[in-house]
């Protein structure tokens, strides 16, 4: 290896490694809410529902929808610059939640955050896509999808220890801080690599607009496919993950930081290693047969389902945990592949819009209805169930991973004549 190959290995496995770090803390501050909800219950007198507006809709709404328009200005200008300045505001904004004294107050805050946040992913994974090839695309997908088992593992250790010490405000403020720090060493000290270098592809400068790419997107099987997909998994996931800290507490009568300390190992450790591996076999066996780059999914989300199902039934709080990092493991294998194979289905300048697009439709039915539909049918079993409600609205949406799978089974299908017709892309 030449010294210029050594340095390029170096300069995007650095760049890689900032970028986990800085979607570590994004999802340290999207996710504390979830370990908080219950104390925020007590002390603004909100009910579930309203909860979960806020653990969901309040975030998701302006995350996804101004996903968008920032995504276009990642095809169009500077990356890295864009991702330093949505880390500052998202931060700020964070810390700022601490100081909310009623609803409105909370979901200001969230929607702020929101915005923020909608400016990391676009550009990250446009940048990841220039720096690595499609062969180990998904592989670098995955490991900087590891931001999200350890930012939800961190935000639940640091917000179920400093909630019980200090208070639901306080965790609010020191999980704030270390983002604007962060976004001074993006800004100062990553580069922003030439558009199509990773796949020897000559940057055209044609700027589709964000019709121009949705159109393109909708009329590719797979991506519809994906996006349904994606969409329902993070439906069932966003839903299990805000509320399975209070399913916890009601139904096992188990602590804050006992909690932050189990479920964050879980979400970590069997969390991280699923978004990995999931990008990892991708990547291994979709070499050999297209259609295995979707349908590690679908293998996944059917395998996943029983234990799910026997975690929320089990009366031993251990024992529920136990199981539950199985489905935390198999749940997370969608995201690297499908956000790969999007990316190798667009042109240059269309990645960014497309990464917002697949963002827009998972979040805004993900995460902006799956906290919300959970606390919603939680309250209406609530009259039958009492505390137990939780348990049963968590097992009815947990069981639509079947769903999930029939979706990547079906765009596993439609991937190899998509990606075929890339190559008309960029002309």
């Amino acid at each position: 290896m030449s010294v210029d190959q050594k340095n390029a290995t170096a300069v995007r496995r650095y760049t890689l490694s900032v970028l986990v770090v800085v979607y570590t803390i994004n999802f340290v501050d999207r996710q504390i809410l979830s370990i908080l909800l219950e104390a925020i219950k007590l002390d603004l007198g909100l009910s579930d529902q309203a909860l979960g507006f806020l653990a969901g809709f309040a975030f998701a709404a302006f995350y996804a929808v101004m996903g968008i328009p920032i995504a276009l200005w990642a095809d169009r200008g500077n990356r890295r610059n864009l991702i330093s300045l949505a880390l500052l505001i998202w931060s700020v904004m964070t810390a700022l939640s601490g100081l909310a004294q009623n609803f409105l107050h909370l979901a200001l805050a969230r929607i702020g955050v929101g915005i923020g946040e909608a400016g990391c992913s676009p550009p990250a994974h446009s940048l990841i896509s220039d720096y690595y090839p499609p062969e180990n695309r998904a592989t670098a997908m995955g490991i900087y999808s590891l931001g999200i088992p350890l930012g939800i593992m961190f935000g639940l250790f640091a917000g179920g220890w400093i909630n019980q010490e200090y208070g639901w405000r306080q965790a609010f403020f020191v999980v704030g801080i270390p983002g604007v720090l962060l976004s001074a060493l993006v800004r100062f000290t990553l580069k922003e690599p030439a558009r199509g270098a990773s796949e020897n592809r000559t940057d055209t400068e044609l700027i589709p607009t964000i019709g121009e790419t949705f159109r393109f997107l909708l009329s590719r099987p797979a991506f519809v496919h994906i996006a349904a997909g994606g969409a329902l998994a993070a439906f069932v996931g966003y839903g299990v993950i805000s509320w399975f800290p209070s399913f916890l507490i009601r139904t096992h009568h188990m602590q804050t930081a006992e909690i932050g300390l189990w479920l964050g190992l879980i979400m970590g450790i069997p969390g991280g290693i699923g978004i990995f591996l999931g990008g990892y076999l991708a990547d291994k066996f979709g070499q050999r047969d297209t259609r295995w780059y979707l349908w590690i999914v679908s293998i996944a989300a059917v395998f996943g389902l029983p234990f799910g199902l026997y975690a929320y039934l089990s009366d031993d709080p251990y024992v529920c945990m136990a199981f539950f990092a199985v489905p935390i493991l198999l749940s997370n294998f969608w995201q690297a592949t499908s956000f790969a194979q999007v990316h190798g289905m667009v042109g240059l300048r269309m990645r960014g819009v497309s990464s917002a697009a697949l963002l827009f439709i998972v979040n805004i039915i993900g995460l902006g209805a799956g906290p919300w539909f959970v606390g919603l049918l939680s309250d209406m079993l609530s009259a039958r169930y009492g505390d137990d409600s939780l348990r049963w609205s968590l097992m009815i949406v947990g069981s639509l991973g079947l769903w999930v799978a029939w979706h990547y089974y079906k765009a596993g299908t439609h991937l190899a004549k998509d990606l075929a017709r890339a190559e008309y892309k960029d002309v």
